[in-house]
């Protein structure tokens, strides 16, 4: 812990407004010898400030840092004065002078002077800080041994490419496949998308050309007809047990790369289109599978279809099949309950029907769907020039420089593209089928007596069907099933697009969502690179995401310990097990440091070297509570996920917004890591209000932790119970959710909370 402190105050930052030299003076009578050097600088942020600091260091005046100016999130290389000296950031800049404002809701003139209210934020943010470093231990990683070889599971597009990026970076590759053969769903494609110039054609996928590369490849074992049984252990120490048929083989591996692709959808959900009714209406991939064969026959008889029509556009005839379905039900359910009261017995209803609406074939469709009908369309000018391909679109989709191919198929004169909605797909003469489109281009139903008629192969993802991965983890052997998802592999889209919720185990490729080859083989190489920086970080002690570099890890003071469980059930990331007493077994490697677990314990035994339940709890008695609300106003805490709502505070400052001068914010890991003894300590010290601004949650959730900002939610029973027995209402504590892009947003939101406190009242506790 730091026992000699030097704060520093960046003038260029926080003047003029604040009277740096005043509010130093402050400093020093607080803390005296504890704090030995106090001091102002022009512009700390520069060569002149850092070597400043640097020589207190140097000279042993020193042995932990206080920074007085911007915020934590600017210039936090720059304030680097190696491993052994702490170093804490104070947010005077953004969050004291920028978002300053008077109680009337005016904006200060520097020419008068330091508000009180101003100065008296800036000192208890400056306590906060110093208070934080007497509380921080410089982190002792733990470092493991670890092996530096990525485990690829899926031996297809994706999983190839993943492995020869892993294996060309310089890393031992395991590559697993289920299938005899390498190469997936590319290998029965006869053509792909256009994947370079001049994007105006379907090209060979090249498939071949890598399963060679890859097979040849000294770096990279391939392991073929093989399932992985299970995956035991942590990044950089697992164990994976491979299976291929009696014969059991284990590879020691430091991280995965789940790269499993795609089935095609059941085509029980197809029926509404015709398929199954009539043999010639087939899907996409069944048309892939006929060209890759080397012709385009009609299934019912083997002749060359004429006219072939690719169906895109099918809401209106669901919609039409359900409400049929819905009217031809009521009829039943009537006909039931008549027949059973001139019998006397309740009416039995059997459920024939399937609803429409429940069909999941939409969800496993995207753009991927209208490029393939175009790639299609191409195959029959290509197989069968004289006939005519047919394209019904409700949506034509077609990303970035796909447009090309677009255009091309515009031009071609055999290909008919047009937005409409088939409304209906009935038999007709020989077998074909009568394809009617309503709201055309035109604006008028059209008809089109059809030979073939193609609609699209749903991709779903392989974690939606069977296990593909068996992990020994205390959370379940897959990844969470998430509605949200549909089966695709979890991950947080909107921050980091690789991660699952198992440590040091990512996903690309169809298995989190569909993609063309080209993208598959960006999203290939982003996984890799993804499991390379895990295996790199665990050597060194280091957390991955999105506490890249941090140090610590949580410690434990089993002595203390109740076996309650909470810490090992409310982990994200299944860091912790547990022996058969109940007694947490950590896994370090799998943490993500985000604090969840020292926030579920009720019994705080649960600590970071520069995180923890003290910590916290002694910067909030650094908080000045004055005796009497009208007097200096109340005080409330608002307790900001460093990931979402402290920057998006940092924002709104930035952009000019302001916020009353009553709250002091404190940034904490995740709302998942806030302990209920810091809102009892808060409002017994006499707080009158507690704000805990955390991400968003739920279905869709963008917390950075998972289910940390749920988490804390939850727990606001157990808060609610805390705040019963000190006799304090429960409307002083609220949580809200705040994405890092609502920063127009956030002042309001502790605005209108500060307005409720004074409606409520003060704090009963205020003054003892």
């Amino acid at each position: 812990m730091a026992e000699k402190i030097g704060v520093y105050f960046d003038k260029a930052n926080i003047g003029p407004l604040l009277d740096c030299e005043a509010l130093a003076e402050k400093v020093k009578n607080k803390w005296g010898n504890g704090v030995p050097v106090v001091k102002v600088e022009p512009f700390l942020a520069s060569q002149e400030g850092h070597k400043a600091i640097k020589s207190d260091i140097d000279a042993g005046e020193i042995d932990g840092v206080c920074i007085c100016g911007s915020s934590p999130r600017v210039d936090f290389e720059f304030f680097d004065f190696g491993p052994s000296i702490p170093v804490d950031r104070v947010n005077l800049r953004e969050q004291v002078v920028w978002a300053y404002k008077n109680p009337d809701g005016s904006r200060p003139d520097p020419s008068q002077g330091t508000p009180e209210l101003l100065m008296d934020m800036a000192v208890d943010y400056v306590n906060m800080g110093v208070s934080k470093l007497q509380k921080t231990d410089v982190p002792e990683p733990e470092v493991l041994e670890t092996t530096k070889t990525i485990l690829v599971l899926g031996g297809g597009w994706t999983g190839l490419n993943a492995a020869l990026s892993s294996a060309q970076a310089g890393y031992d590759v395991v590559l697993v496949e289920k299938e005899k053969q390498l190469g997936g769903y590319a290998a029965k494609m006869y053509k792909t998308f256009p994947l370079s110039y001049p994007f105006t054609r379907a090209q060979d996928t090249g498939i071949e050309a890598k399963i060679e590369a890859v097979q040849n490849h000294d770096r990279i074992t391939v392991y073929t007809d093989t399932t992985l049984e299970e995956l035991s252990g942590q990044p950089g120490q697992y164990t994976a047990t491979l299976k291929s048929g009696k014969k059991e083989t284990q590879e020691q591996v430091g991280s995965m790369v789940v790269a499993t692709g795609w089935q095609a959808q059941d085509t029980k959900y197809l029926k509404p289109l015709g398929y199954g009714s009539s043999p010639n209406v087939v899907t996409a991939m069944e048309l892939e599978e006929m060209a890759k064969n080397g012709s385009i026959t009609r299934p019912s008889d083997g002749k060359t279809p004429q006219r072939v029509v690719f169906v895109l556009a099918y809401s209106t005839l669901l919609q039409n099949i359900a409400r049929e379905e819905e009217e031809e039900k009521k009829r039943l359910e009537e006909e039931k309950a008549a027949q059973a009261e001139q019998s006397g017995e309740e009416p039995v209803i059997e459920e024939v029907f399937v609803k429409t609406e429940n069909y999941k074939h939409m969800n496993y469709t995207s753009e991927i769907t209208s490029l393939t009908a175009l790639k299609q369309a191409g195959y029959i000018r290509e197989f069968l020039p004289k006939s005519a391909a047919y394209i019904i679109y409700e949506h034509m989709m077609i990303p970035g420089i796909n447009e090309l191919y677009y255009k091309a198929a515009q031009d071609d004169p055999g290909i008919m593209l047009t937005k409409g909605e088939v409304s209906s797909i009935q038999p007709g003469s020989n077998d074909n089928l009568m394809v009617r489109a309503e709201h055309t281009l035109l604006g008028e139903s059209i008809e089109i007596e059809a030979d073939l008629v193609v609609v699209p192969t749903g991709l779903v993802p392989t974690t939606a069907l069977d296990p593909v991965i068996q992990l020994a983890y205390r959370q379940g052997q897959a990844f969470p099933d998430l509605d949200l998802f549909d089966g695709f592999a979890d991950s947080n889209y909107i921050c980091f697009p690789y991660e699952t919720r198992r440590t040091g185990v990512y996903t690309a490729g169809a298995v989190h969502q569909p993609m063309t080859l080209s993208k598959s083989i960006v999203d290939a190489q982003g996984a890799a690179l993804k499991a390379i920086q895990c295996l790199e970080s665990v050597n060194r002690g280091m957390a991955v995401h999105p506490r890249s570099g941090d140090l610590t890890y949580p410690k434990f003071n089993f002595v203390r310990c109740t076996q309650c469980k909470r810490c090992t059930e409310e982990c994200p990331f299944g860091a912790l097990d547990d022996d058969e007493k109940g007694t947490p077994k950590p896994n370090t490697a799998r943490c993500r440091r985000c604090g969840t677990c020292m926030g579920a314990c009720p019994e705080r035994v649960i600590s970071f070297d520069n995180y923890s339940v003290g910590q916290i709890g002694s910067m909030i008695t650094q908080i000045k509570v004055p005796d009497e609300m009208d007097e200096g106003g109340p005080r409330i805490l608002v307790l900001a996920c460093e990931n979402d709502a402290y920057p998006a505070l940092d924002m709104a400052a930035q952009q000019g917004h302001t916020w009353s001068p009553y709250v002091r914010i404190i940034p904490v890991r995740c709302l998942g890591s806030v302990n209920t003894i810091w809102i009892a300590d808060a409002m017994g010290k006499g707080n009158d209000g507690c704000l805990l601004l955390g991400c968003k949650y739920g279905d869709d959730y963008q917390c950075h932790f998972m289910k940390g900002s749920e988490l804390c939610n939850r727990r606001m029973t157990n808060i609610g119970e805390t705040l019963d027995r000190l006799g304090v209402e429960l409307e002083r504590v609220r949580q809200e959710e705040v994405a890092i892009d609502d920063y127009h947003r956030v002042p309001k939101l502790i605005d209108s909370f500060v307005d409720e406190i004074f409606k409520l009242g003060p704090n009963p506790f205020k003054g003892y």
